[in-house]
């Protein structure tokens, strides 16, 4: 166990990105269990806080893969090929509407936060594969930020070979080999519930 809890990862997780403190940076917390640590960052930070609200595309045969990701306000669909744009079309409708009945749930009707030329801090409790967010990237880029910082307090050798080249820096406390999930590298992980990121975003409203 590296963590008792979130709050304990991100207080270890803060000296690392101390650099990247101001008002031009963003911290982009994935709910649920990113919060927690989001709000630890932002506030040592001196920066605002929102939600990445992404969710993948997944092919029609093969949900686990990929094609493209929706946002609140935008998507990035990176392949196309063989795949109907009736079914592309109907899976970026549906899923823009739960992360937006999602973001509602939790921030009420609050915008989300422009990214334009600004320092983006993406956290979570952890990366394991790193697919959520190698969907999300290209699309956080079409929105023109000037830095896009990865910072968890453990990630995986794999995540980290993979998403190091896509970003401007990934930082992370620990670099376990192997990697046999989240949470157990935590004495305490259980799930965060809505109601627990709703009082924590309250600090942010």
């Amino acid at each position: 166990m590296y963590f008792i809890d979130r709050p304990e990862a991100a207080r270890e997780l803060v000296p690392l990105v101390k650099k990247y403190s101001g008002s031009n940076t963003v911290v982009l917390a994935i709910p649920r269990g990113g919060v927690p640590i989001g709000c630890i960052l932002a506030k040592s930070l001196g920066a605002p806080l929102d939600l990445l609200m992404t969710k993948k595309i997944g092919a029609p045969f093969n949900p686990e893969y990929a094609i493209g990701a929706v946002g609140l306000e935008s998507e990035l669909i990176e392949e196309t090929e063989g795949i109907p744009e009736a079914y592309i079309l109907q899976e970026t409708v549906a899923i823009r509407q739960q992360l937006k009945t999602r973001y509602h749930q939790f921030w009420g009707h609050k915008k989300p936060l422009s990214l334009l030329n600004k320092t983006v801090i993406i956290t979570d409790d952890g990366i394991a594969t790193g697919r959520t967010l190698l969907a999300a990237l290209p699309m956080l880029q079409n929105q023109k930020p000037m830095a896009i910082i990865i910072a968890v307090p453990v990630c995986s050798l794999e995540a980290q070979r993979r998403l190091t080249p896509l970003v401007t820096e990934l930082i992370s406390c620990y670099y376990p080999d192997p990697f046999i999930g989240v949470g157990r590298f935590y004495t305490n992980f259980g799930q965060v519930e809505d109601e627990e990121v709703k009082m924590l975003l309250q600090e942010f409203q």
